[in-house]
C-alpha cells in the first residue's frame, strides 16, 4: 500500500516538473519574440529618424544654395524680353505677357523659389539690361553669339530656332540664294541674329532693322522692304495673321536659344542650369513647346 502511494506521489512529482518545464519554456519564447520586436521597432525608428535627418540636411542644403543665389529685387526673377515675338512671347487678349519663354521662366522661378516678373523692352536694350543689372535674365528667343558672349553668359540651350525668310506671295525671291540681288532690301527685327547675319551676309545698306518682327511685317506688306529675315515660329504667326505672304522653304540658319545672365552672378547662372537640366529631364520643357508648336 505504501509503495503504491509513493508510486502515485512520484508520478505527481513528474507530472508537476513536466509542466513547470512547459511554462517556463512558453514564457521564455513569449519574453524572446517580445525582446525581437522591440529590437525591430527600435531599427525601424532608427531609420526613420535617419532618414528624417537626411531629409532635413537636404532641405537646409537647397535653402542655403537658394540663400547664395542674389537677384535684382530680393525674392524675385526679373525676365527681360521683347513681347512681339509669338509664340515665345506677346500679349494675350488680358494684356499679360504669355508664351514659351514666360512659361519656362515661370517654371525656372518656381525652382528656385522666387516670383517671376517679366519686363517687355525693346529686344536690342535685353543685354545691356542684363549686364547693367537692371534685370536678371534675358529670356527672349536668344540665340548665344560670339558677340553677345563678350557682354554677358548664358545657359544651356532650351529650344533650337531657324531663321526663315518671308516673302509675299509671287515674289521672285524663291531661295535663300536670291539674297545676293543688291537690289533686295530685307527687313530685320533690331538687334537679332537675323540683323547681324544679313548685315554680314549682304551688307547693312540693304539691311532695314525694325524695333519688332511685327513691324518690320507691316512694312513688307506695304512694300518697304522685299522680304523679312525672322525666327520660323514668330514667321509662321505673322504669316497667317497677314493674307499675301509665304515663308520660303529654305532655311536661313539654324541656332539654339538660351538664356541671357550677367557675367557677375555666376550663382545665379549654375541655378539657372540646374533648374532647366530638371525641367528638361521631367518633360515639362518639352510639353511647353508643344503646346506652343504644333509638329508639321
Amino acid at each position: 500500500m505504501k509503495k503504491k502511494i509513493v508510486s502515485a506521489v512520484l508520478c505527481l512529482s513528474m507530472a508537476a516538473a513536466l509542466l513547470a518545464g512547459c511554462g517556463s519554456s512558453s514564457s521564455t519564447t513569449a519574453d524572446t519574440a517580445e525582446e525581437t520586436t522591440e529590437a525591430e521597432t527600435e531599427e525601424e525608428v532608427a531609420e526613420e529618424e535617419a532618414e528624417a535627418v537626411e531629409e532635413t540636411e537636404e532641405v537646409a542644403e537647397e535653402s542655403e544654395e537658394a540663400a547664395e543665389v542674389t537677384t535684382v529685387t530680393e525674392g524675385v526673377l526679373t525676365m527681360g524680353t521683347n513681347a512681339a515675338f509669338p509664340p515665345y512671347e506677346y500679349y494675350d487678349d488680358a494684356d499679360e505677357i504669355v508664351g514659351i519663354d514666360a512659361e519656362i521662366a515661370e517654371a525656372l522661378a518656381e525652382k528656385l523659389g522666387l516670383t517671376l516678373e517679366i519686363v517687355d523692352m525693346d529686344f536690342s536694350s535685353i543685354i545691356t539690361s542684363v549686364q547693367s543689372g537692371k534685370i536678371d535674365v534675358g529670356i527672349a528667343g536668344m540665340t548665344v553669339t560670339e558677340d553677345r558672349l563678350e557682354n554677358v553668359n548664358f545657359t544651356d540651350s532650351y529650344a533650337t530656332g531657324i531663321q526663315v525668310i518671308i516673302v509675299p506671295e509671287g515674289s521672285e525671291i524663291t531661295s535663300v540664294d536670291d539674297l545676293s540681288n543688291e537690289d533686295i532690301l530685307i527687313g530685320v527685327q533690331e538687334g537679332t541674329t537675323g540683323h547681324t547675319y544679313c548685315s554680314d551676309d549682304y551688307g547693312e545698306d540693304r539691311v532695314i532693322a525694325y524695333t519688332n518682327g511685327a513691324t518690320a511685317v507691316q512694312a513688307l506688306l506695304q512694300g518697304k522692304v522685299d522680304c523679312v529675315v525672322i525666327d520660323e515660329q514668330p514667321a509662321l504667326s505673322y504669316v497667317e495673321a497677314n493674307e499675301g505672304l509665304e515663308i520660303l522653304e529654305t532655311e536661313y540658319v539654324v541656332e539654339d536659344y538660351a538664356i541671357a545672365v550677367s557675367k557677375d552672378n555666376e550663382a545665379l547662372l549654375d541655378a539657372l542650369n540646374t533648374a532647366l537640366a530638371e525641367l528638361i529631364e521631367d518633360g515639362t520643357v518639352q510639353s511647353i513647346l508643344d503646346t506652343y508648336i504644333t509638329a508639321e
